[in-house]
């Protein structure tokens, strides 16, 4: 198991960021880390960045996450992972949805919308692409994202599936608790593909 984790999980309003963090955070801290969780909303209610950082080890004094020092940025958004990339560690790992939200400046025609995945290989980033989309197609509800995600990384973490599952159902009500544990599941099922980490 790790002796710590320092992680920015990012996306825009609405996404989950913060239930993530939280399941995040209550999982770490069953398994005998120290833990800071810190929320930065941003602009949430309009469909904004928002970004939480989770520090977990032994002892844990600040809940911020420096630049360059993350081991692991989770974007739930494509954009997202390139809008926080300063704030990874050299050695850092990306975790990133392959879903977009289109900025307005994107709509309106004035600029592009970036090729994420060539970029993060171009710059030699270590990364994961979760394809999301047919994941929640599968399971007819778009808003169990963040829970997918969860699982796929909690498989990098070296902590049990049953404190995950704990943790998750300490913090989803009982009528969406189902839904959610399956795709968890979902996420855990997904293939650790090697080759996108060869740098």
């Amino acid at each position: 198991m790790k002796e710590s984790f320092d992680i920015l999980i990012v996306g825009v309003g609405g996404q989950g960021n913060i239930l993530f963090s939280k399941i995040l955070g209550e999982a770490f801290l069953n398994e005998g880390y120290d833990v800071k969780v810190s929320e930065v909303h941003g602009m949430a209610q309009r469909g904004g960045s928002v970004v939480t950082f989770v520090r977990a080890g032994e002892k844990v004094y600040s809940p911020l996450v420096d630049k360059a020092q993350a081991d692991y940025i989770i974007a739930f958004e494509k954009l997202e992972a390139l809008r926080w990339l300063e704030y990874l560690k050299k050695d850092g790992i990306v975790i990133y949805s392959d879903y977009e939200i289109p900025p307005m400046s994107v709509i309106s025609g004035k600029s592009r919308y970036p090729d994420v995945d060539s970029i993060l290989k171009d710059i030699g980033v270590r990364h994961y692409k979760i394809e999301i989309s047919s994941l929640l197609m599968e399971l007819k509800n778009p808003r169990v994202q963040n829970t997918i995600m969860l699982g796929f990384f909690s498989k990098l973490t070296g902590i049990e599936k049953q404190v995950w599952e704990r943790a998750i159902e300490n913090n989803i009500r009982a009528k969406l608790l189902d839904i959610n544990l399956r795709a968890f599941e979902m996420g855990r099922d997904i293939e650790l593909k090697e080759e996108e980490l060869k740098v």
